[in-house]
């Protein structure tokens, strides 16, 4: 094709002036966008303007709580050195922050409970801590219908709230697990067959978005952002208010049973049954592990189920209470009395989850079973190494409670298949080991998810709170609903607070 004078020169022309629309654009939109500080020029404002303000509510390295507070976490890997811990003491204060953190440049991290195993997701080297613990509030509406919960509060302390009441509602499995955290990567309880997961008992949210501004997202107002925090994670906004579903369930039936390794196969079976026989006709769930002693090579597989009501021992667990047991403990109590006893001490060791989802099917688990069990073995060598092979169960009727609730979730499972969760949860304790740990981890379960997506048997489904850093879970959500939840970002955070300054966790990505 050939050109004359006259037409190059058109299309230089028409070159140009598309280039300067084009570039008046980009200006105006960089014009809009965040100043990001270098860390510790960022760090140093933001700290000396929380100082100056709010006193005491900041700590610095050489305040007497500093070192008490920058390891407060379950995971030995996230502990990290911030420039400065600022308390607020109440939303307004959480607004401040962001605002000053949005003035400064400051990189900034939150951290609720402390229990998210993902270093860099609730603490920051060289920048700005925000620690939610003063606030804790926990108010039972009058009626009984739901629970309003400050982001600083553990779920022992909302079972704590709603037992004088006889209610209960649909959150940790352990009781040191906070509350922010959980509900905004979606949340695994014991009863989700019939309540659905955490997420989808949220009522409604107080938010401080990135501009320091306070909304209320619920049903009727800021629907967008109320279904984006639905398992979406940190990228919108901090939680300072979650209204939670209140349940009326003043008893629970719960068993605990352990067993010797040569059950291991028909404790895998067990599991499988009960997922594909878990309706929602009663709430009941479990923690489903099996521990590996690389060094006494003693295996134990075990069993914590929960059913609703005081049928005992709870009929949901009949197919483990076929198998021969080491020991098996029944009891009824309150939801109160059964998680005071479930605690999950911080700082014992280097602590990684890594995880893939299968369609249920026993002879495949068994195989990834065994496998990991002589993979532990070729890492028997690090030092305080506490391997644990878990299933965590997803039943179909978990699924249908956000597909008919009207809101829905992120997620966007469908509930036409049952699922289960495999997941290495691996502790050690050197960080010398961390990398080869990772390797480790990230190289068995992508081995084993390529034979189940050969065999037919696999989900893409990435649940955050069982996941490796290394991780995408975005990548097995709805594209539609990635793209949905990136222009809802867009929409409610337009500087990109929470994805340029408060940069740890799962993110959306740009």
């Amino acid at each position: 094709m050939s050109f004359s004078k006259l037409s190059l020169t058109s299309l230089i022309a028409s070159a140009v002036a598309v280039c300067a629309q084009t570039c008046a654009a980009t200006n105006s939109t960089t014009s809009n966008a965040i100043t990001i500080a270098d860390l510790a020029t960022g760090a140093d404002c933001a700290c000396t303007k929380l100082t100056a303000t709010f006193g005491d509510l900041c700590l610095t390295a050489d305040s007497t709580n500093y070192t008490a507070e920058v390891t407060e976490y379950w995971d030995i890997r996230s502990d990290l050195l911030p420039k400065c811990v600022f308390f607020p003491a109440d939303a307004d204060q959480v607004a401040t922050a962001v605002s000053t953190f949005t003035s400064c440049g400051a990189q900034f991290a939150v951290r609720g409970g402390g229990h998210m195993n993902y270093p860099g997701s609730n603490n920051i080297d060289g920048g700005v801590l925000l620690a939610l613990n003063h606030l804790t509030d926990t108010v039972v509406a009058s009626d009984n219908s739901s629970i309003a919960v400050g982001p600083g509060t553990r779920w022992v302390d909302v079972y704590e709230a709603l037992a004088p009441y006889g209610l209960y509602c649909i959150g940790g499995r352990m009781k040191t697990i906070g509350v922010p955290g959980l509900e905004l990567i979606g949340g695994f309880h014991y009863l989700i067959n019939k309540y659905g997961f955490a997420m989808d008992n949220v009522l409604s949210y107080d938010v401080v978005l990135g501009n320091g501004t306070q909304v209320v997202a619920d049903a009727t107002s800021n629907t967008d952002l109320f279904w984006a925090l639905k398992g979406g994670a940190s990228n919108f906004g901090i939680v300072t208010k979650f209204v939670i579903k209140a349940l009326p369930i003043p008893l629970i039936s719960s068993t605990i049973q352990a067993f010797n390794e040569s059950y291991a196969e028909d404790f895998i079976a067990a599991t499988v049954e009960m997922t594909q026989n878990n309706d929602a006709e009663i709430g009941a769930g479990s923690v489903v592990s099996i521990q590996y002693n690389a060094t006494t090579k003693v295996v134990t597989p075990s069993l914590l189920g929960v059913q609703e009501g005081t049928e005992s021992p709870p009929s949901r667990f009949a197919a483990y209470s076929k198998i021969p047991s080491l020991r098996t403990i029944n009891s009824v109590s309150t939801p109160r009395e059964w998680h005071s006893t479930l605690e999950t001490p911080n700082q014992m060791f280097r602590v990684q989850f890594a995880h893939k989802t299968i369609v249920p099917d026993t002879d495949q688990l068994v195989k990834i079973y065994k496998a990991w069990k002589d993979a532990v073995d070729t890492v028997s060598d690090v030092e305080g190494l506490y391997p644990t092979f878990v299933l965590n169960i997803i039943s179909k009727s978990t699924m249908t409670v956000a597909k008919e609730n009207g809101v829905g979730n992120t997620w966007g499972l469908d509930d036409d298949q049952d699922l289960i969760i495999w997941q290495l949860s691996t502790g050690w304790a050197n960080a010398q080991d961390d990398l080869r740990m990772t390797n480790w981890a990230r190289g068995f379960i992508d081995y084993w998810h390529s034979e189940n997506q050969a065999a037919g048997l696999a989900s893409e489904f990435i649940y955050m709170g069982d996941a490796g850093e290394f991780q995408e879970p975005f990548l097995g959500f709805p594209l539609e609903n990635v793209q949905r939840m990136r222009q809802i970002r867009e929409d409610v955070d337009p500087l990109g607070v929470f994805s340029r300054l408060n940069w740890g966790g799962f993110k959306l990505g740009n």
